[in-house]
């Protein structure tokens, strides 16, 4: 069974799919039968509403790592007309669809997180995140959306992430193995196996230990290293790196060379972390133009919703994509 995974829903048999895969994944994970139960209602509606309300939907199904508490997240997407009135939607007996109305309450109350965006002729991006009567204690210091998925026709993806958290001070890595399939999946595995070891080192000094690494492979990788107010950012190859915040852009440098074959320079540039900025990471499997400001409310609403409209709308179809967004916890307004 593949975790993550994208199920394209165009009919109610596709919204059946996202049921049973969904009910997979929350038994993999060891749910209770009552918490089981709850995964599939809240993937039921989502599919389902894909299915009644939504042109070229698309639901993305994935465990939670344990930054962020552990869990099952539901993320949907579409491209459809959106919703004028989002308040009055999340009503019960609301509806344009001449149904009982009762899906989106449902999957709100069912939900331990809910958050949705909606932009009318635009489309509308819904999570959901459900944790087991045992969660993972995470740190709760940030806040994490993430989407990491191989091109069609492969089952392994060759991008990767993690995160290590302590007290003030949260190391990401974001690695992309060179091409896709498993010889690239295997190199970004490797990459985030060395990071984990040493995440406590220096950004430009894990970049140098990815290096030597990845020399039986090839690959690409970026290192955060954020702490209250400012980033340092070290990266070699096609990660780009982007922090948002009030409407503005800073793009993060990141130096050309491939880690396991030709780095000439390694260098951390130290950044301003703005109030309530969002921190975005991609590989090249997501395209360079897009601007949040195209999306009116976005960049305050949950990082799984930040990053699911930025793949819903500017993913490259030849390539495994990763798109990472990170927000300190404190300032989320999602949730």
């Amino acid at each position: 069974m593949r975790d993550p995974v994208a199920i394209p829903v165009n009919d109610l048999i596709a919204a059946g799919e996202v049921r049973r895969t969904a009910s997979a994944i929350a038994a993999a994970l060891g749910f209770d039968e009552e918490t089981q139960g709850r995964v599939a209602l809240v993937a039921t509606e989502m599919g389902t509403n894909l299915a009644k309300h939504a042109k070229g939907g698309e639901v993305i199904l994935r465990s939670l790592s344990g930054v962020e508490g552990g869990g099952i997240e539901v993320l949907a997407l579409d491209r459809g007309p959106g919703m004028a009135d989002l308040a009055r939607c999340l009503h019960d007996g609301f509806s344009t669809a001449g149904t009982a109305g009762a899906g989106l309450g449902a999957i709100q109350r069912q939900s331990e997180l809910f958050d949705v965006s909606s932009i009318p002729g635009v489309g509308t991006a819904l999570v959901a995140r459900l944790r087991s009567a045992n969660p993972v204690i995470s740190s709760g210091t940030i806040d994490v959306g993430a989407i990491c998925l191989p091109v069609a026709g492969e089952e392994a993806c060759g991008d990767a992430w993690a995160i290590e958290t302590q007290a003030n001070r949260t190391a990401i890595v974001v690695g992309d193995g060179l091409g896709h399939g498993i010889l690239a999946a295997t190199a970004a595995s490797e990459a985030v196996r060395v990071f984990r070891q040493c995440a406590a080192s220096e950004p430009v000094d894990i970049i140098h230990a990815l290096h030597a690494a990845l020399r039986p492979t090839r690959g690409a990788a970026a290192v955060v290293d954020h702490t209250p107010r400012t980033l340092r950012f070290a990266g070699i190859g096609n990660i780009v790196g982007t922090i948002v915040a009030l409407g503005l852009r800073q793009g993060l440098v990141s130096l050309s060379g491939t880690l396991g074959h030709t780095v000439r320079k390694v260098q951390s540039l130290e950044y301003v972390w703005p109030e309530g900025a969002v921190l975005i990471l991609h590989s090249d499997g997501l395209g360079t133009q897009w601007d949040l400001n195209r999306y009116p409310g976005l960049s305050a609403r949950h990082p799984a919703l930040v990053a699911g409209v930025l793949y819903r709308d500017f993913r490259r179809e030849r390539d495994d994509v990763i798109v990472l967004t990170v927000r300190d916890a404190q300032e989320n307004a999602g949730s």
